[in-house]
């Protein structure tokens, strides 16, 4: 029976469990907002009609707040002898937003099946058959001895430079070594996002400690994960599509790496790409035939029309983000198919499974790169799998795409990076560069948030995460469930601390359906890892209340961090230093996105919202005045996270750039058969994310691979 007959069957055992909620009061309801009429075409004009009329259903808990929490442990004495002193301080706490919050049954189910270390004890994984399978083709009982290509990492680049490589006749061989486990089903529902960044699907790298900066995380240390996953970040990141300028390409291309150009990329962008986007769809940057489904978001809340009209109030039209030759505010564009994330292995990994050449070996880590140290070629790899070590040897080429955080710590464990590190580790070096020098990682500042005056404006998690809308979203791909993390527009701003060109920004700004209030602290702020200390002193007040936010990232910062190994255990995880905000350029630009967000909510088109600024009191920042210039600035100190796109830790360029790791082909220097492909080999931030970039980087070099192997006959 398919997989879609097990789930369901699945969820509606579930809800006869849970005796799904069947009470509803008048604030229960929501309307979505009339969509504008440029953006919906004469056929759908009826369908509109009706979905603007339409209520959507949000069903409220049964229980209160007091109930929610009346047997934890930390405020019961007795197992059925509550002390009434305690459970009086327990009532205070929930009312003012301190203390457990107890989840809607849907996110409980997603906690038990995608948490940590899940599962704790047997061994097996009864939620396994919502996962995919990634077994060998058929008539295979174990990996072959060699391969033409070995591929490290079937994550947002690998799996597309593994799709490339085994489509073409002759057929080349591919093995794929991956060290996480297949996608599942929960893990394709866009608003459930945030909870994937606490899950067995990414790995939990955290930055070492930093003075002066991320006072309001855990441990004071910001928080990176990165995806661990057949899909790699492609799984957890936040779908949004964003490619950046032809600016940033052609500053590449003028560095020395030949190739790199925008009119040289645009074409792989396009190759990828399956527009399905309402207004822009064939405009002709654009792609129509591509595996990754490019749409607009089914659901959305007002708030992005309010949004979107303050932008334009303030000079910035509403437009295809994506246009190289504009710079506004839109409607996010994401990577997904009918509602549901799609991630790049499901977009090129998962229709070619079958392939006879194509051999894909998830949860197996690898551990080593084979160098011979005299002609100094990568021939094979060493990897562990089921906790016993094995080695696979590789005719042609070994292409690491484990992230730019794996990919250089490999390098490193194998004798490729800085000599004098590798020598106090007792690693003997092969060849010396200086891998994991460089890293620039984005950062955003989410404690801009405008608190509404007005019930059922924003989407909040209790009302959100229901049985009803699971079904919804399950079925027709559509509903609450279908927003990204709550992100429902990007804008794009240039501030007065960039040299660059007038098109070429360097703030993006998120509009969300709500705030990191929305689920009262029981996810968004803990995917960041912003500390129970920071978050309920200053934000607890707003429990269960309407917000909005918009969070500005810098998206090119020139505080220019690094890591190293740890130490040679191949299982452990690097050392980062992030060096965030050591430029005060980078302080001055997020200070600068945050005046203009506050002009947006105190614009006219918040004014139907009663939307009033809400200044946190952060326990590291007490001594400022609120709203103060301090007072932002020791915030902005506080509450900076990362937004998990580190880069150039292993560096492309020419041969006569002494930082160099890649050349322009991004074949490692020194080594014959290594190649890089993925986020780390980006020289310098662009203005985007970069996990559009990363596809593009995956295409290119599947090109690149093939054309050297064209005469070979296998």
């Amino acid at each position: 029976m398919s997989r879609f007959f097990y789930a369901t069957f699945y969820i509606l055992y579930l809800s006869y469990c849970i005796k799904a909620i069947d009470i509803y009061d008048d604030e229960g309801f929501a309307f979505v907002e009339n969509e504008p009429n440029n953006i919906v075409d004469s056929k759908n004009n009826a369908k509109a009609e009706s979905l603007r009329n339409a209520r959507i259903l949000w069903p409220v808990p049964l229980n209160n707040r007091s109930d929610s929490i009346k047997d934890n442990d930390k405020y019961v004495t007795n197992e059925n002898e509550p002390h009434l002193s305690k459970l009086k301080s327990q009532n205070r706490k929930a009312r003012f937003g301190y203390g457990p919050y107890l989840h809607s049954p849907i996110l409980e189910m997603v906690m038990q099946t995608m948490g940590m270390s899940y599962p704790p004890t047997s061994g097996v994984d009864p939620f396994n058959f919502l996962r995919d399978t990634y077994a060998l083709p058929k008539g295979y009982e174990k990996p072959l001895e060699e391969y033409d290509y070995i591929i490290v990492g079937a994550g947002t680049a690998g799996s597309v430079i593994a799709a490339r490589l085994t489509e073409d006749k002759p057929r080349a061989t591919v093995l794929v070594i991956e060290a996480g486990k297949p996608e599942m089903v929960l893990s394709d529902i866009p608003a459930l996002v945030n909870h994937i960044q606490r899950s067995d699907y990414v790995w939990p790298y955290t930055m070492e400690h930093q003075p002066g900066v991320c006072f309001g995380s855990e441990e004071e240390r910001c928080y990176i994960p990165r995806g661990k996953a057949v899909g790699g970040s492609s799984v957890t990141n936040s779908m949004i599509y964003a490619r950046g300028r032809p600016y940033d390409w052609d500053r590449i291309a003028a560095a020395g790496n030949y190739g790199w150009s925008y009119n040289e990329i645009l074409p792989y962008y396009m190759k990828s790409e399956k527009s399905e986007l309402k207004k822009y769809k064939t405009k002709p940057y654009h792609g129509r035939d591509g595996e990754l489904t490019v749409e607009n978001v089914p659901f959305k809340t007002g708030l992005v029309e309010a949004f979107l009209a303050a932008g334009r109030s303030f000079g910035h039209p509403t437009i295809d983000y994506n246009d190289p030759d504009q710079l506004g505010f839109g409607y996010v564009q994401t990577i997904s198919n009918k509602g549901h994330r799609l991630s790049t292995a499901k977009a090129f990994l998962h229709p070619h499974k079958r392939r006879r050449n194509l051999h894909i070996l998830s949860e197996a880590k690898a551990t080593k790169i084979l160098i011979d140290p005299e002609t100094k070629r990568a021939y094979a790899v060493e990897y562990s799998h089921n906790y016993v070590k094995h080695v696979v040897r590789c005719r042609r080429e070994i292409i690491l795409s484990a992230g730019p955080i794996a990919s250089p710590q490999l390098l490193m464990l194998s004798g490729i990076g800085p000599k004098e590190n590798l020598q106090m580790l007792g690693i003997p070096t092969i060849v010396d560069l200086k891998v994991g020098r460089s890293l620039y990682d984005q950062i955003s500042f989410p404690g801009i948030i405008f608190k509404l005056n007005t019930t059922n404006a924003s989407l909040l998690e209790h009302k959100v995460a229901t049985l009803p809308n699971f079904m919804q979203w399950l079925q027709f791909g559509d509903g609450l469930l279908t927003t990204p993390g709550g992100v429902e527009a990007v804008g794009y701003l240039k501030t007065s601390f960039t040299d660059e060109p007038d098109s070429v920004p360097d703030i993006e700004l998120i509009s969300m359906g709500g705030s990191i209030t929305s689920d009262s602290g029981t996810t968004l702020r803990r995917s960041w890892k912003i500390s129970d200390r920071t978050y309920f002193k200053a934000f607890g007040a707003l429990k269960d209340v309407d917000t909005w936010q918009a969070i500005p990232t810098l998206l090119k910062p020139r505080s220019k961090g690094y890591l190293e190994l740890r130490d040679t255990n191949p299982f452990s995880h690097p050392k980062l230093f992030g060096n965030y905000l050591t430029d005060p350029r980078d302080i001055a630009a997020i200070k600068e996105a945050v005046k203009f967000i506050i002009g947006l909510g105190e614009s006219d088109s918040f004014r139907k919202y009663n939307a009033s600024l809400y200044l946190p009191t952060y326990p590291s920042c007490s001594s400022y005045p609120l709203g103060s210039e301090l007072y932002w600035e020791c915030a902005i100190k506080t509450m900076v996270v990362s937004l998990h796109n580190p880069i150039s830790t292993c560096k492309m360029g020419p041969s006569t750039d002494l930082d160099a790791v890649v050349d322009p082909e991004l074949r490692v220097y020194g080594v014959e058969g290594l190649r890089v492909a993925d986020g780390s080999v980006l020289p310098q931030p662009i203005s985007a994310r970069t996990n559009v970039a990363e596809i593009v980087i995956g295409e290119k070099v599947a090109d690149i691979i093939k054309k050297t192997w064209s005469n070979v006959i296998a």
